[in-house]
């Protein structure tokens, strides 16, 4: 679920194609994100999944597989 729920964001706010979406895509290198770009994953993130990330988490991410490590713990601890 959290990675329907990922790639859903991610291709709305980058417009990606699904398919480039995978768990070692890096989210600057290989999406081209730019920090404006992440800080709304992050908000969109936020409102469907009903949680809230440490911030300081989320400036480690680097990779989708980090990124739904991250949902989930913080769902779990939620």
């Amino acid at each position: 679920m959290e990675l329907e729920v990922l790639s859903k964001v991610l291709v709305e706010v980058l417009g990606v194609d699904a398919s480039e979406i995978h768990s070692d895509t890096t989210f600057l290198k290989d999406l081209g994100a730019d920090s404006l770009d992440i800080f709304q994953i992050v908000v969109r993130l936020q409102e469907e999944l009903n949680v809230t990330f440490d911030p300081a988490k989320v400036e480690k991410i680097e990779t989708v597989e980090q990124a739904l490590l991250l949902i989930k713990q913080t769902k779990s601890n939620g």
